[in-house]
């Protein structure tokens, strides 16, 4: 199905220097940075808008602290939007500048999801973007997430958690897509 993307902001959730740090634990998805990649070449080309967002941590020892080196923009999204949203919390809609009023004086009705990781800012960022009223596209397999302990005990993989990611954001916040549905 060939969809009108004129009207749809690349969000590029938290591409960050610092999750590729091994204390993170598994990653799936080995094809996220040539998936980012391929789509902010489409978005650049076209025209379309990019928001670059960068989670900025106020956890005295997290790597995504700012002035960390992990704070940095991997080179997938460094230097390619149209706006540079700083964050310190799941949601992008609660950075600087406020996303919600960027897309809005934009004229921006939909928005299209990726990023580091997959069940934490990028699902949290395209629930609320559903809530605000936008039509959202989660883009999965442009998303990346790790291994997560387990409630309970045990572990979580990093695959089944963006299995559930997709699961709960289908039908109620967001049309869950692939790279190639997009380019």
């Amino acid at each position: 199905m060939k969809r009108d993307l004129s009207n749809t902001a690349l969000l590029v959730v938290d591409v960050q220097a610092g999750f590729d740090d091994p204390a993170w634990g598994p990653r799936n998805n080995p094809d996220f940075e040539q998936n980012i990649a391929a789509l902010m070449a489409v978005w650049k080309r076209e025209g379309r808008p990019i928001v670059v967002v960068r989670h900025d941590s106020i956890t005295p020892d997290s790597p995504l602290r700012p002035g960390q080196p992990g704070n940095d923009l991997r080179p997938e999204a460094a230097g390619e939007g149209d706006v540079l949203i700083a964050k310190s919390v799941n949601s992008a809609f609660y950075g600087d500048p406020d996303l919600h009023g960027w897309l809005l004086g934009k004229g921006i009705t939909s928005v299209a999801v990726t990023g580091i990781q997959t069940n934490m800012c990028c699902e949290t960022t395209a629930r609320m973007a559903g809530n605000l009223g936008y039509e959202t596209l989660f883009v999965l397999d442009a998303t990346a997430t790790f291994d997560l302990p387990a409630h309970g005990g045990g572990t979580i993989s990093a695959d089944e958690l963006a299995r559930v990611t997709a699961s709960n954001l289908q039908d109620e916040f967001a049309d869950v897509v692939m790279t190639a549905d997009l380019i």
